[in-house]
């Protein structure tokens, strides 16, 4: 019977919607972190000669897995190599060992005994080279962030800044200031076809297309918020209503389910 089929299809889906549910509440406190949706799309069996007043559905499929790239939280945590974007855009960080090249909000940064700017799994943060002034001096190429432990003057390296323009400047015991680099903001025709790959980094895609590099608060890409990180944008609230709604349509298939099979055994047991 078609309706077998049909409500089998419907449980599948309410999986599927419970699952991704239940990775966006997993991961409600994850800096970074984008919540996703499923999205529904309907199944008919009609042909081109066929009585459009007679069309048989045939349930429902996953059209796709949305990722909701809205802003989280901002939240203040007073460290200097914490970075929160104000806006569009995403953080590059290539890694050292292969070369590739991934992208995240998370702005959590740390730096290595050789002056590495660094993300926690060891992905070298990438910026723009800047003159003495501080202005781009090839936008158009991206470089790995590294600090002078130590100036010319042979003073070692005391503190660390990112502004909101993403100049990143470098304080020496001398008092002297340099001015490093300036991140460099990656933004994407189409980001909700970035690919996911863990620890809140996504890679680009034929989908996404790709990367255009960019300073923070130029085109697309919003400005930085130095001392502070961002939320992952997970509604507590509105997943659990989620989580109720999918766990009554799981309920709902299935006694479709339970019924189709109270109509097939009153049929196997008509006598003639």
């Amino acid at each position: 019977m078609t309706s077998f089929y049909t409500s089998l299809n419907g449980l599948k889906n309410s999986q599927t919607d419970l699952s991704t549910i239940a990775h966006n509440i997993a991961n409600a406190e994850t800096t970074g972190f984008k919540k996703s949706s499923v999205e529904f799309a309907d199944l008919v069996a009609n042909g081109s000669a066929s009585n459009p007043r007679m069309t048989q559905g045939l349930g429902a499929t996953v059209a796709g897995i949305n990722q909701n790239f809205g802003l989280g939280a901002i939240e203040q945590t007073g460290r200097s190599l914490d970075v929160a974007i104000d806006g569009d855009g995403f953080f590059a960080t290539r890694n050292p060992e292969n070369g590739q090249v991934l992208f995240t909000r998370n702005g959590n940064f740390q730096i290595d005994a050789t002056g590495a700017l660094t993300d926690f799994s060891g992905k070298n943060l990438q910026m723009f080279q800047v003159d003495a002034t501080g202005a781009v001096v090839n936008p158009g190429t991206t470089v790995d962030t590294i600090v002078p432990v130590v100036n010319g003057a042979g003073a070692d390296l005391s503190s660390l800044v990112i502004e909101s323009n993403g100049t990143i400047s470098a304080t020496y015991t001398d008092g002297a200031t340099e001015a490093v680099g300036r991140v460099a903001l990656a933004s994407f025709p189409a980001p909700t076809g970035l690919r996911a790959v863990g620890s809140t980094n996504w890679e680009s895609t034929g989908f996404s297309g790709n990367a255009v590099f960019g300073a923070p608060n130029s085109g697309r890409t919003g400005g930085l918020r130095a001392g502070s990180l961002e939320k992952s944008n997970v509604d507590l609230a509105e997943e659990m209503v989620g989580l109720i709604t999918a766990q009554r349509n799981f309920q709902a298939n299935a006694k479709a389910i339970d019924t189709a099979t109270q109509f097939s055994q009153t049929i196997i047991n008509l006598r003639s």
